[in-house]
């Protein structure tokens, strides 16, 4: 973009400089990938100074293009341009590679570094986000104005991205849904770790995406003119598009070039002088950047903030006649009084599956919230997620309603890509026993500190006939492991609603709701504590008669089983707490004081029930409680009777509890 032709000598030696700062700063740290950054350096070099609209002093500007390194080992790739490119990443930065505490870690990390836009390392992670970040602007440019947010997002990934099944995936519904703002290059060097690509892997990677409906091409990496030509077809195609680059991992190393001794460890500081020596640098220097280099390569500093400039100036024209874009300019996060404004409250009396209230609170939601969109992994009828007065995302429009097919990874990378899109608060469901296949880009939500929701159905025995199969045990509490992710299983359907304000709030943290396939009766706020109480994660729902005795604790189905057994205990002059514990990091956030207000130490007789695995119920029955749960399978039956198999039943509830009381 900055030069009409390309200078050769120029490019060579800032591509060589890009080669170079990445390997010395592996080779100082004694750990990290040399050979990707030294053959993706042609690429990045043409991306960032011929093709991408960026401006380093600004680099979350709203009309840039987005890149992504979806191979993160290679990250020394991106910080070495980034550098070069006057982002404030500094030399003393690249020399402190991998230190605690650095700019530059291991892997790039979203709002860590400068120029990161998504959290990379996990392989096929990169390529799947790349394609909710292009459905992102294809929302926004149909939603608000095409013309201000026509940008292209870019990724250099490598074959371990495209051996990754999530990448099939998310390639798989970008070419339906011709997402032609993607452009993908392919580092096709045919070494891994082990060895030679041949070992594991030969299929025609081209012929998969040209399958999938993408624009493909390929082209030799070390030739810019070819490399640079196929980028501008690319950006013309009506299709996303992968251009395949035959490249040399260790380019410009004398005796690793081309092999896996390249890839995962330092070159050793012999070789690393030899190729310092055969690229024309001094082989006793280390971080060097000559001055013509730097004001070569920064030119894209001036050029950037004059597109900065440009698009501001023509989005904040066009607001005084767009009401949609001036609000989402004002990037005002989404208030707890709006979502209030919004939220249905449902009668005592009646009963509700919880996956049933939440399909009309995310209904009547929706109508206030433009931004909220999503969608199932092809379960939408019944997890009750269908916006219904909304139109559907397809390849000609892009609506509120995504079908993202059967592909629950895919479809959990592409929420976070969703989620990188500024203002848009993004959905996506599945029964609860397939939130496994969605676990990678859950961590990665929760690492990166976004908030999409996940609506998990389905999530217990209840689910009955499908039998064990279909029916989560320990994804619960495998979901509670997860630092930073909110986990919220509701008891009824003033909970649910609740719940999504909680899911709504969050600005740094995903929620996933748990919600039953059964009908749940909705409990009489009139008698018992307000559903607010689901906002601290854990409240007293039903408070005991006369002296604590027992504490009796639930989430979900379990709740009304053991507010039957209170009734029953208090009858019998015992006085016994009915704790509601939707969300145990919401009650982990509360003070001391309130904690101890719901769960007084001097009340050591406490039983829990939950149908889920029992582990982690002990941090709140203690040694002297019992928990009421899963130790196995379900089995294959209607889902009533395995409740009252597995003892989630009222009569099991009251008899546990005399059973403890009397010890």
């Amino acid at each position: 973009m900055q030069e009409k032709n390309i200078d050769p000598v120029m490019a060579q030696k800032s591509i060589d400089t890009i080669r170079l700062l990445s390997a010395d700063a592996v080779e100082q740290a004694n750990s990290g990938h040399p050979g990707t950054p030294m053959e993706g350096a042609p690429l990045a070099y043409l991306l960032y100074t011929r093709h991408m609209r960026h401006n380093p002093a600004n680099p979350n500007w709203p009309g840039r293009d987005r890149f992504i390194l979806s191979c993160g080992h290679a990250s020394m790739l991106l910080y070495s341009t980034l550098h070069l490119c006057g982002y404030d990443i500094s030399l003393d930065d690249l020399r402190n590679f991998r230190q605690f505490g650095s700019k530059t870690a291991g892997h790039p990390e979203f709002t860590h570094t400068p120029g990161v836009e998504t959290t990379t390392g996990p392989l096929g992670q990169g390529i799947s986000v790349g394609v909710g970040m292009a459905m992102g602007a294809k929302f926004l440019a149909d939603t608000l104005d095409a013309e201000l947010f026509n940008y292209n997002i870019y990724a250099i990934c490598s074959d371990g991205d495209v051996m990754e099944g999530v990448s099939a995936e998310s390639a798989s519904l970008a070419g339906h849904l011709k997402l032609n703002n993607l452009i993908y290059l392919y580092l096709d060097n045919k070494i891994t770790i082990e060895g030679n690509t041949s070992l594991a892997f030969s299929e025609d990677v081209a012929a998969r995406y040209l399958a999938y409906g993408w624009h493909v091409e390929k082209v030799t990496g070390e030739n810019l003119a070819e490399v640079d030509a196929a980028i501008e077809r690319a950006k013309q195609d009506p299709r996303p598009s992968m251009i395949i680059t035959q490249t040399n991992i260790g380019q410009g190393s004398p005796n690793k070039q081309g092999t896996s001794a390249a890839h995962g460890a330092p070159l050793g500081a012999e070789e690393l002088k030899l190729t310092k020596q055969a690229l024309g640098f001094d082989p006793e220097q280390t971080f060097v950047v000559a001055d013509e280099v730097y004001s070569y390569m920064t030119k894209v500093k001036d050029q950037g903030a004059q597109l900065e400039q440009q698009w501001q100036a023509q989005c904040d024209a066009k607001c005084s006649d767009n009401t949609a874009l001036a609000d989402w300019c004002n990037n005002k996060p989404v208030s707890a009084e709006t979502v209030e404004a919004l939220l249905p409250t449902f009668e005592a009396g009646g009963s509700m599956a919880t996956r049933s209230s939440s399909g009309q609170v995310l209904n009547a939601l929706a109508d206030g919230l433009p931004m909220l969109l999503g969608g199932s992994a092809d379960l939408a009828p019944s997890n009750n997620t269908n916006l219904k007065n909304f139109a559907e995302f397809t390849a000609a429009h892009s609506g509120r309603n995504i079908h993202f097919g059967i592909r629950e990874h895919a479809m959990g990378s592409i929420l976070n890509g969703l989620c990188h899109t500024r203002g848009l608060i993004p959905f996506g469901a599945t029964f609860m026993i397939f939130s496994d296949y969605m676990r990678p880009p859950m961590r990665m939500a929760a690492l990166m500190k976004i908030a999409p929701i996940y609506v998990f159905t389905h999530d217990s025995i209840g689910v009955g006939e499908d039998g064990p199969t279909h029916q989560p045990v320990e994804q619960l509490t495998g979901l509670r492991s997860v630092p930073n992710l909110n986990v919220i299983r509701p008891c009824d359907a003033n909970e649910t609603a609740q719940a999504w304000r909680s899911a709504l709030l969050q600005r740094n943290t995903p929620t996933a709701l748990i919600l039953t396939r059964q009908n749940l009766p909705t409990i009489d706020r009139t008698k018992f504590a307000p559903a607010t109480g689901l906002q601290q994660g854990g409240y007293v729902l039903a408070p005991e008669n006369g002296e604590l005795q027992l504490i009796l604790l639930a989430s979900g189905s379990e709740v009304q089983h053991v507010m039957a057994a209170q009734e029953q205990l208090q009858q019998q002059g015992i006085g016994a707490r009915v704790v509601s514990m939707p969300c145990w990091e919401l009650f982990e956030q509360q003070d001391a004081a309130y904690k101890e207000t719901v769960l007084p130490p001097s009340c050591r007789k406490r039983l829990a029930v939950e149908a889920a695995s029992t582990f982690g119920w002990e941090r709140y029955v203690g040694l002297d409680g019992e928990v009421i749960g899963m130790t196995g399978f379900g089995a294959s039956a209607p889902g009533g009777e395995l409740m009252e198999h597995f003892g989630f039943t009222a009569d099991n509830v009251l008899k546990t509890a005399q059973e403890l009381l009397a010890r």
